[in-house]
């Protein structure tokens, strides 16, 4: 019981911090600019989402897996709004 309880609170956790993510790539593409963003945080949370995702997969924790592996789909497209909007 109290093990679902963990793997429903790690999704809930996870739909927030990924969601959070949509109004900023939004905002970049529908702008085409993504001057104030900066370059160290894109790369940085591009990269430790991906680390938190092969942690979630070698680890086998759905919640981790599931959460990230969107959020890394937001944080790319950030990215790329960045390197294509400067």
């Amino acid at each position: 019981m109290v093990s679902g309880m963990v793997e429903v609170l790690g999704l809930i956790a996870g739909f927030f911090t990924t969601v959070a993510f949509i109004p900023q790539a939004l905002k970049s593409w529908k702008s085409k600019s993504s001057k104030d963003m900066s370059w160290g945080w894109i790369i940085l949370v591009t990269i430790g989402v991906f680390l938190w995702l092969v942690y979630g997969i070698l680890a086998n924790d759905v919640p981790v897996i599931a959460a990230n592996f969107f959020t890394e789909l937001f944080a790319l497209s950030v990215l790329f709004a960045k390197l294509k909007f400067g």
